[in-house]
């Protein structure tokens, strides 16, 4: 395949400026080295318009300072963040994520992925994201809701319907988003319902939300099987994760006729041969936010195995179709070639970004379908733009109206990564479908609005 000098420049450039952020510059090289084919039929339009360099620097990175009390009486500060990434083809929407990890690395390349992923839905919504280093594990509500009406005091600077609409993430759940909510109503002084979505019900919330990225995952996996003419009923499961999106995963997978063998946490996974009991997981998940080992208290035959080396143990047992659903880079290149040796046919990715550029290239070399996770988990992000337009309309859709919206917008993100890897000739490679359509339709917005 002929390579471009100028791809190869933007590249260039771009990990020497970012040499520090390695979440960041792993999946620009992954965008960016998969769009070779777009790029090299049109090198000097875009290189003339500096397209690729405009495209891998966000419009806008705001970090502040978040000081709150505990309930100790003792004053704590942690450090917040909002990267609004590209705007071009809607208000930047994105999740906010409060974990120990967080960086600035690690936002920005959640919100340029979120670029990508918001295009694809079709919906008006550009790419941000943003979160804090805050660990709400083992906080009470109290120290919750104080560290939120902190973030809230910032961030609401920045936000609005129409400019910026973040949504939940990792440690960012309906909790979370009701304080946020609350602290944004009294400092503003109105009822902008639009200006954050993940909302409860009772305040301008979706139906079907909870549901929508697990969901959203299966109708995606659905439609990539299929079209690859493998049956899903009757198929096994394993899923990474324990959280919202693994849990509603596994409900639509087995709504499908998928058996979902093992399920996990960061400390190890529980692996029942009779199919997890989802009821049993969403009360240790849900109701009393507890650890997965505790699936034994209910199923005493089912079999916990604590993570140990780099290959958590829920990709050490053998199923048809891997789907992880808890955080980046989750599969590694050894994680791979375990789960091509138990004859795995299918990876959907239900977390961002959690398999790393060696691991996909591994598993496609060895033809197992990979569902790329700006395509793939795109469900969530896309009811959130429904939430937005009930919010505007001040009208509620039951949840098989969203239901049916969301099986449709998915349906229709495979087609747009399918027809883009067929038109230039990549088969099967979904990963790079998706980029490539994501691209066509961020670059033409673009181009169209001019050097800002």
């Amino acid at each position: 395949m002929e390579k471009s000098n100028y791809l190869r420049s933007v590249l260039e450039e771009a990990s020497a400026k970012n040499a520090t952020e390695p979440e960041f510059l792993q999946t620009l090289k992954e965008v960016l080295t998969s769009l070779e084919k777009v790029v090299v039929k049109n090198e000097d339009y875009y290189k003339s318009l500096s397209l690729l360099e405009r495209l891998v620097e966000p419009e806008r990175i705001i970090s502040f300072k978040v000081p709150w009390v505990n309930a100790k009486g003792e004053i704590k500060v942690n450090r917040g963040y909002r990267v609004q990434f590209n705007g071009a083809i809607g208000p930047y929407k994105g999740g906010l994520r409060f974990h120990p990890s967080v960086n600035q690395s690690i936002m920005k390349f959640l919100a340029f992925e979120q670029t990508f992923k918001n295009a694809l839905t079709g919906l008006p919504i550009g790419g941000g994201k943003g979160g804090s280093d805050f660990d709400p594990k083992g906080k009470t509500d109290l120290e919750i809701m104080n560290f939120c009406q902190s973030f809230m005091n910032e961030l609401q600077k920045y936000i609005g319907a129409d400019v910026d609409v973040p949504a939940g993430d990792i440690g960012v759940g309906g909790r979370e988003i009701g304080y946020l909510f609350g602290q944004y109503r009294k400092i503003r002084s109105l009822y902008e319902a639009g200006v954050l979505t993940g909302k409860g019900l009772e305040y301008g919330g979706s139906l079907a939300r909870k549901e929508a990225t697990g969901y959203g995952l299966m109708y995606y996996m659905r439609e990539m099987l299929t079209t690859n003419n493998i049956e899903l009923k009757g198929k096994t499961a394993v899923i990474s994760g324990s959280g919202n999106v693994a849990i509603y995963a596994a409900e639509k997978a087995k709504q499908m006729g998928i058996k979902v063998l093992a399920m996990s946490d960061s400390n190890g996974c529980v692996y029942d041969e009779n199919g997890i009991n989802l009821d049993i997981v969403k009360e240790i998940k849900e109701v009393k936010r507890g650890r997965i080992k505790e699936y034994l208290n209910s199923v005493p035959s089912a079999k916990y195995t604590e993570n140990s080396g780099t290959t958590p143990a829920v990709y050490t047992i053998k199923a048809d179709i891997i789907l992880p659903c808890a955080t980046q880079n989750d599969i590694n290149l050894e994680t791979a070639k375990i789960l091509v040796a138990n004859g795995a046919i299918a990876v959907g990715e239900g977390a961002n970004m959690p398999t790393t550029n060696e691991a996909i290239e591994y598993l496609q070399a060895n033809n197992v379908l990979v569902a790329p996770a700006k395509a793939a988990n795109a469900g969530g992000v896309a009811t959130s733009a429904l939430e937005m337009s009930q919010n505007s309309m001040r009208y509620s859709w039951t949840f098989e109206e969203v239901d049916k919206k969301l099986e449709n917008i998915m349906k229709n993100i495979f087609k747009q990564c399918k027809d883009a890897a067929q038109e230039y000739g990549l088969g099967v490679n979904y990963v790079a479908g998706a980029n490539i359509a994501a691209f066509n339709k961020v670059s033409k917005a673009m181009i169209a609005q001019g050097v800002i």
